[in-house]
């Protein structure tokens, strides 16, 4: 027989198999009494919002240089949400030592895992370039489509989350929508008023080491086939902690930074600005606003004046019929010793 304290750990909880962290545990709903549904991180997962995300490859144009570079924005935000809620254990004794009268540990676990999930959520095809090539001239990015996204679709959702995949939130407590779309944003917004716990959780998302760049550079090295050193996250995890400055990490981790950086600093210089990536930008930067403008008018995807309606991009991946028009043309005009490799016709 078994023991109803040992089941009941496996209730609520499924696990996503990853190449990265192994396994990323998540909530499902349990039942409730009345046949009630709670709310947990599937009902996020399986939005529309989220799942779009596998349809915008992460390393955007990269993937035509590295086969293997393939994954998408769904993928590293499972990682992100995994790696934040490991932040959230770890730095909570010394958060609740600043601030005691903080929340419990599972709201501001929860709280980390579901802003690391959403973070990317407002990307439209073609990730940063499509903020460069089509939301600048709103004067907007990706972020601030997400803080629309997370408040009007998602308010209701995360209000009605109960629980951590480590424990139920306090009596009386419940998640704030608007903390979520703070914590997602890089730039610390003006204006904000937010309590002071929650100003010292901010560089988890947005500092020099973060749940979001952890997991990016460990996902988008392995999947690029890239050798990019030791990235050593349990240590960087095990010697962070708050202090009056924010986070802080013991000086026992700063080689581990110091690996963690010099990865980092590889990737931006042999993949994100690979020369023939960064020239592939530049070719789709002359038919993108116009290839799109025409695809985005017949789908409904395109924005009003203003802001771009958030529903209107709940379909727009990075646009396989754009993908599929890359061929290889002898007029490119950056091909090595004069041959040329493939160019968008």
């Amino acid at each position: 027989m078994v023991p109803q304290g040992a089941q009941a750990r496996y209730e609520g909880i499924a696990l996503f198999a990853d190449p990265i962290h192994e396994y990323i545990p998540f909530t499902v709903p349990c039942e409730r009494e009345g046949g009630a549904r709670e709310v947990a991180e599937k009902d996020f997962i399986d939005s529309p919002w989220v799942q779009r995300l596998r349809y915008i490859y992460q390393l955007q144009s990269a993937r035509w240089v590295f086969p293997g570079a393939e994954h998408s924005r769904f993928q590293h935000s499972l990682g992100a949400m995994h790696v934040a809620g490991r932040f959230a254990r770890q730095l909570y004794p010394s958060l609740r030592e600043l601030e005691p009268a903080c929340p419990s540990l599972p709201y501001v676990e929860e709280l980390l895992r579901l802003s690391a999930l959403l973070h990317d959520v407002g990307h439209g095809p073609f990730g940063h370039f499509f903020d460069e090539n089509h939301l600048a001239q709103y004067g907007i990015g990706h972020e601030e489509v997400g803080e629309r996204i997370i408040l009007e679709h998602f308010g209701e959702l995360i209000r009605g989350v109960r629980r951590s995949p480590h424990g139920a939130l306090a009596a009386g407590e419940a998640l704030e929508p608007r903390y979520v779309a703070y914590l997602m944003q890089k730039k610390d917004p003006g204006g904000v008023q937010v309590p002071r716990w929650l100003r010292y959780l901010k560089p988890v998302l947005s500092g020099i080491y973060t749940a979001d760049n952890l997991d990016y550079v460990l996902r988008d090295s392995y999947m690029c086939g890239i050798a990019v050193g030791p990235v050593d996250l349990e240590r960087l995890l095990h010697y962070s902690f708050l202090s009056q400055q924010g986070l802080t990490l013991h000086r026992a981790g700063v080689g581990a930074l110091t690996m963690f950086l010099t990865a980092r600093l590889y990737l931006y210089t042999h993949v994100y600005f690979h020369r023939t990536t960064r020239a592939i930008d530049l070719h789709l930067r002359e038919i993108f606003p116009g290839h799109h403008a025409v695809r985005l008018s017949r789908q409904s995807l395109g924005p009003p004046p203003g802001l771009p309606a958030p529903d209107r991009l709940v379909f727009a991946g990075d646009g396989a019929h754009l993908g599929r028009r890359i061929r290889c043309r002898p007029s490119a005009p950056w091909g090595k010793n004069g041959q040329p490799f493939c160019a968008v016709r």
